[in-house]
């Protein structure tokens, strides 16, 4: 039998700790070859702007394959509709049988992807953070914040996006937030890019950008960046010189980061050579591949791969089967 489950029951089964270690778990099995992935599927569309991604995969000898959809489709704030939607599909590796429906409307891929954030923030970022700069004002940008308290210890945010009344309406939706008044975080509005990479050694841009916004001369030694807005093809947020610059590059899956992703920039461009990079599986693995000072400048490139659409989706299979069995 198939089970449906709506957006408000998928949001009581999610426990983030537990999803960011069902990640970390993900990476390594992806980075270990034991994940069966193919490449990514994309439809793309100009009037109105908008994009589809098509996930799908399994982990070797388990339960399940899971089918993910998710879309984003950029001018629909102005009709009063949410940007993002979509859907997993969870069937039996052993039947074929379609078992569980997640109709979470994109909000499991968030989740997902912002844990993805702070699994990279938890082995790359230096142990000292002055401050934390997030680039971009959108769900993820609140989201890719939200998750970081669960990996590190900051109380100093900045903000900055290209819109500063946006920057200033996150800035007070946040403030109001119980989550973030407990953590006792700093929320600032950051005036420029060159602010925010001057005062923060621990940056995550959130955007769509098809250029880049962080440029190699405006990032300090010591700071780490995670970019998981270069998704696909065409979307840059930073300077292909930037990732020559970094003395550590790691990508969530080489192979897609290079067809579509930070890596792909600086590869095509000549200033990163595909053999150094690394993938967050292996620095998970083996923590000293990570890195190796607090003066280094590491870039974690995150496309959002299959397996964490895998790892979520039994995560809430799981605290399901919990959940009607009493336990």
């Amino acid at each position: 039998m198939t089970t449906v489950l709506q957006l408000d029951e998928i949001r009581q089964l999610v426990d983030v700790p537990q999803l960011i270690a069902e990640l970390e778990h993900g990476f390594v099995l992806y980075s270990d070859g034991k994940v069966n992935v193919p490449p990514v599927g994309f439809l793309n569309f100009e009037n109105p702007p908008g994009d589809v991604h098509i996930k799908y995969g399994y982990v070797l000898d388990d339960d399940y394959y899971v089918l993910k959809m998710a879309s984003g489709f950029y001018d629909n704030p102005a009709l009063g509709l949410p940007a993002s939607d979509g859907l997993i599909l969870v069937f039996s590796q052993k039947t074929g049988e379609l078992k569980l429906i997640l109709l979470d409307k994109c909000w499991l891929t968030d989740m997902r992807t912002a844990a993805a954030g702070a699994v990279a923030a938890k082995h790359l970022a230096p142990q000292n953070i002055r401050a934390i700069g997030i680039v971009g004002t959108g769900v993820q940008a609140r989201l890719q914040l939200e998750m970081l308290r669960n990996v590190v210890d900051c109380r100093r945010c900045l903000i900055w996006g290209r819109n500063a009344e946006k920057v200033q309406e996150m800035i007070g939706e946040l403030r109001a937030r119980e989550y973030f008044q407990d953590w006792g975080l700093d929320l600032e509005a950051a005036g420029s890019v060159d602010d925010l990479t001057r005062e923060c050694n621990l940056i995550v841009t959130t955007t769509p950008a098809r250029s880049p916004l962080i440029l190699a001369g405006q990032v300090q030694k010591g700071t780490h960046i995670t970019a998981m807005g270069s998704d696909d093809h065409g979307k840059q947020e930073l300077d292909a010189d930037l990732l020559g610059k970094a003395d550590l590059v790691v990508a969530d899956s080489i192979s897609q980061c290079v067809d579509h992703g930070e890596c792909h920039f600086g590869v095509k461009q000549g200033t990163l050579d595909e053999a150094r990079i690394m993938e967050l599986g292996q620095v998970i693995k083996q923590p000293t591949t990570g890195r190796a000072s607090e003066e280094q400048i590491t870039i974690a490139d995150l496309t959002g791969v299959a397996i964490q659409d895998i790892q979520i989706a039994k995560l809430v299979d799981r605290a399901l089967s919990g959940r009607l069995s009493g336990a």
